[in-house]
Parts: structure tokens; C-alpha cells; sequence
């Protein structure tokens, strides 16, 4: 013996299982099931998606007659947090969830250079990399200092620099640049941080001592090349000037040379360089010309 049994649905029931299934920085897909297994109509759905920080509230609804249902919720922003209520359109009983969203990512190629009394700390636009970024929008600076554990706020730009002065000589700081919070500094940007050890020492972080290692390559490059182009100009003149003196010396020697004797005749050397040098060389003097000696 047997007996069916059909039980009456139960529309008063809340959604079972409602979580995150995956977060960005504009949406959330979330999921849950149905009241009951099986259900045998659509179901209609409300979705309330109440914004934490702005104090705003936004209702999307939903019908599916499937026993899971996935949702994707958008329009959200990066670093928001959110209050997300799902039940039967027929306001029965809820189920409820809190939603992060990811925060812009940090600036990237966040280095130091040092001046004669101040800093500047460089990085790359965040709109390179993220699409939800303006640069109206723009950064802003921290500084910790690690001997007098104390976090100070330096301020905000819309440019790539930030100037910082005043740093005392033997503290160690570090910097973080992040995009700017919104909201009372509720919805802020991943923070990119970077270290300035032993100011005044002669030592500085890694980022600093690279980005001066280039520095002075782009300096010393330059000069090597117009050293070794000047070297290289030098030894063709001077390999120039030599060939030139042996081939004078050369055709100066042939024109001396005596074929009777079988070596070259060089006079005293006053007359050498003389234009006159088809001059008849004197051999001898005659017995009736009175010889002068002064």
C-alpha cells in the first residue's frame, strides 16, 4: 500500500543560498535557488541593491522558473560596498548578502628622484590601464615615517608628480599614491607604496637607486660614444700623417740616390726643404779664380 502526498508550495518562503559567485569592479554575478524544488510557474523575483556609501537603493526584477537562478548586477563602482536583498515579488521573507566591489588597481612605475632639498615621486596614469579612471579625478599622497610612526596625509593631484619637502635628515619613510578616495574616503584605489630609507645618508630605496643608475647611464653612454668616435678620428689622422711623411721621405730618398755609388747622397741638411734643387752641384774650384774666404 502507498499514498501520494503533494505538498502546497509555499510562497512566503525566502530564496535559499543566495551568494557571490564572482566580483569585478562594475559588477557581481550572484545566485540563489528557488523556495521550493521544481517550481511549476515562473517566479518573479526582486532584487534590491542597496548602496552603502552613497545611500542609494536600486530594484531589478527577475523571473525564472528555474530552481537556480543567476543574476548579474551592474553598473556598480570600484570599491563600493553594497546591501543586496533578494525575495519573491510577493514581499515574503528575504535573503540578504554584503558585496565589495574590487578597488581600482594601484599606479604602476612608482619611483623617487631626489633634488638638492626635496623629492618628487613619479608614476604611470591609472587611465592607461583602467577604463573607469579619469584623471579629474586624480591622487592622493600618504607618507608614513617609520621613527616617529606617524601616517600624514600630503595632499592630491591630477598630474603623474607629487613635490615633497621638508623630510628630516635619518628617517625613513614611505610613500603610497593611490586614486583618490570618494565618498569621506570610503571608496578608494589600491594604494602603490615605496620606501625612502635613511634619507641624508646617501642611501635611498631600490626604486631611487635605479631610477638614478639610469640617470647617469643616459649621461655616461653618450660620452663613452664621443670618446671612442673622437679616439677613432685621432688614430686615422695621425695613421694619415704618417703614411704622408714616409712616402715624402720615400721619394726624397729616390731622388738622392746614385745608382754609381748604390746608396742615396744627403748633404749637410741647411739646403734640405730648399726650392732649388736643380741647382748644379759644385765639384771643384779653378786654379785662376781667387778663392774669398770671409
Amino acid at each position: 500500500d502507498y499514498v501520494v502526498v503533494k505538498m502546497i508550495p509555499d510562497n512566503r518562503l525566502p530564496p535559499r543560498h543566495l551568494h557571490s559567485v564572482h566580483t569585478g569592479k562594475t559588477f557581481a554575478v550572484i545566485k540563489w535557488e528557488s523556495p521550493y524544488d521544481s517550481p511549476d510557474q515562473d517566479m518573479l523575483y526582486a532584487v534590491a541593491v542597496k548602496d552603502l556609501v552613497r545611500k542609494t537603493d536600486k530594484i531589478y526584477k527577475v523571473k525564472s522558473r528555474n530552481s537556480t537562478v543567476e543574476y548579474t548586477i551592474k553598473k556598480l563602482e570600484p570599491g563600493g560596498k553594497y546591501h543586496v536583498i533578494v525575495q519573491l515579488g510577493n514581499m515574503s521573507k528575504e535573503s540578504s548578502m554584503k558585496i565589495n566591489t574590487v578597488p581600482l588597481s594601484a599606479p604602476d612605475a612608482l619611483k623617487i628622484i631626489t633634488e638638492n632639498d626635496h623629492i618628487l615621486l613619479f608614476w604611470k596614469s591609472l587611465a592607461l590601464k583602467e577604463s573607469n579612471f579619469n584623471e579629474s579625478r586624480g591622487y592622493e599622497i600618504h607618507m608614513f615615517d617609520s621613527l616617529m610612526n606617524i601616517t600624514a596625509y600630503l595632499g592630491n593631484t591630477t598630474e603623474n608628480f607629487f613635490k615633497v619637502s621638508n623630510l628630516k635628515i635619518g628617517h625613513n619613510y614611505s610613500f603610497t599614491v593611490q586614486a583618490r578616495c570618494l565618498y569621506g574616503g570610503q571608496m578608494c584605489g589600491e594604494p602603490a607604496t615605496l620606501l625612502y630609507d635613511e634619507l641624508g645618508t646617501g642611501e635611498d630605496s631600490s626604486a631611487t637607486k635605479s631610477g638614478r643608475a639610469t640617470d647617469v647611464a643616459a649621461i655616461v653612454v653618450p660620452v663613452l660614444f664621443l670618446l671612442l668616435v673622437t679616439l677613432g678620428i685621432g688614430f686615422v689622422l695621425l695613421y694619415m700623417r704618417h703614411r704622408r711623411l714616409q712616402n715624402s721621405f720615400t721619394a726624397f730618398a729616390n731622388s738622392h740616390y746614385s745608382s754609381r755609388l748604390g746608396s742615396a747622397i744627403f748633404s749637410s741638411g741647411d739646403d734640405l726643404g730648399d726650392e732649388d734643387d736643380e741647382a748644379p752641384m759644385i765639384t771643384g774650384f779653378s786654379d785662376d779664380v781667387p778663392m774669398v774666404i770671409a
